[in-house]
């Protein structure tokens, strides 16, 4: 394939550079294939003026071709059955460099490292065909802390504090928590992850949470206990299966009650990209389902259905178009059992923009907001690259949160992006065009877009 594609053919023209890419290509390709010995026994360009032409001749010795010899693991405060399970290559197999990039990415992606190389053993060339590999790894630090202060214009100022334990033992268990706390919500999360055979993609997830909510017309503390198993399937999609106690004590327009579910469910999910923060290609999608059920420590019987779909696609370097559709729908024999968290809000930065955070859903008798059945909400946008990293963008957002019959709203207006060493940065200047008079809303946040 190489040959067939190199820059120099009969007939073109003669450029010395392109000559040394040629010979570049070649070694490149040998080394990355493993052939180590490989070179060049005739390198010759013969020019004839007269006739305005030249004649290059190359002739290039490959050598045998190298195959993965025995890996030796040094450093690993992981047992090294762990560490040999994240091989992409078996002892015998033949030598390619992307393999071994991929074994030294997956090891970077445990987080049990702070420092990573593999590499083969390159004093050993000439005395066999099998090339011993040599991985040499650093434990990661026990405890990590991170502290951080973020805005968006949903839950103003937050401020949050992590705690995470890479590694809690030798069989690379990992502990990580958070608090986050902001004026209309505080959140704290504690999560233990044990992995399986399948160490990067197949674990066990024991997941607690606890969220104090004071915003509009909901006043709420919930709890919420989950075992989860994750899976990576053949496909690219992710599976969980989890099982979830949510305890919640809650205030909720005229409603003053106590509530628990157990909550059984299955999630596939599903993303992929191409091209830094703000890729230029890529997709998402995600789908959970949720069952309740009163004789097994439910309020009421209940059904949960959550999915949504989002699409970035681009034209040439400087525009780029991004389509989002999200949906949910309660089945419940007794909505008004259901706590404020399994209902639904529309409306905020990532939602309905034109309109206050979560301020979108059915209405008691005395005009508080209840949640609903259902949310639909979807949104068009167009982005044009104004400079380097920033990008001007027109957006139209439609949906509502209803319980019987939608009355769809409207949001729309620009924005600027700035694909930052953080992540996309977004500014919307947003109206709400179903609103008397018609609201204006400046929309700040920042995180991925899939």
């Amino acid at each position: 394939k190489l040959l067939a594609e190199l820059p120099l053919q009969v007939g073109s023209a003669m450029n010395h550079g392109q000559y040394e890419s040629i010979k570049a290509s070649l070694q490149n390709l040998a080394m990355a294939r493993g052939y180590f010995d490989a070179r060049f026994l005739t390198t010759n360009v013969t020019v004839y003026p007269e006739q305005h032409s030249a004649n290059i001749r190359l002739h290039f010795d490959s050598g045998i071709r190298y195959h993965f010899g025995a890996t030796e693991i040094t450093g690993s405060q992981i047992k090294i059955e762990r560490v040999r399970s994240l091989s992409p290559f078996q002892e015998g197999d033949p030598y390619l460099v992307s393999q071994v990039g991929e074994y030294n990415q997956n090891l970077s992606n445990t987080d049990w490292f702070s420092s990573v190389l593999v590499e083969p053993d390159l004093s050993l060339l000439g005395e066999g065909r099998e090339l011993p590999m040599k991985v040499s790894l650093a434990p990661q630090a026990r405890h990590q802390l991170e502290t951080g202060l973020g805005y968006s214009t949903d839950v103003d100022v937050r401020a949050s504090l992590k705690w995470k334990r890479p590694w809690v033992n030798s069989r690379g268990h990992s502990f990580d928590s958070s608090l986050s706390v902001s004026s209309p919500e505080q959140t704290l999360t504690a999560s233990y992850r044990i992995p399986l055979e399948d160490v990067l993609n197949d674990y066990y997830r024991i997941h607690y949470g606890m969220k104090r909510v004071d915003s509009r017309d909901t006043k709420s503390i919930e709890s919420n206990l989950a075992l989860e198993r994750h899976w990576k399937l053949d496909n690219d999609w992710n599976r969980t299966i989890f099982i979830r106690y949510l305890l919640e004590n809650y205030e909720q327009g005229l409603q003053d009650d106590n509530a628990q579910f157990l909550l059984p469910g299955i999630t596939f999910s599903r993303i992929r990209a191409r091209g830094g923060s703000m890729p230029m290609w890529g997709d998402s999608q995600y789908i959970t389902l949720e069952y309740g059920s009163e004789n097994a420590l439910s309020e009421t019987d209940v059904v949960r259905v959550l999915g949504g779909m989002k699409w970035i696609r681009s034209a040439g370097e400087n525009h780029r178009g991004l389509f989002r559709i999200d949906g949910g729908a309660n089945f419940a024999d007794d909505f008004d059992k259901l706590s404020p968290s399994l209902r639904f809000f529309a409306g905020g930065d990532n939602n309905l923009r034109g309109y206050g955070y979560e301020s979108i859903s059915p209405k008691d008798e005395s005009g508080a907001l209840t949640g609903a059945k259902y949310i639909a909400t979807t949104s068009l946008e167009y982005q044009y690259r104004l400079y380097g990293d920033w990008w001007g963008a027109l957006f139209y957002d439609y949906g509502d949160a209803f319980n019987d019959t939608p009355e769809f709203k409207r949001g729309t207006g620009v924005g600027v992006r700035w694909a930052s060493p953080v992540g996309p940065i977004r500014l919307d200047f947003a109206w709400g065009l179903d609103k008397e008079p018609n609201d204006f809303k400046i929309h700040f946040s920042l995180g991925p877009e899939l």
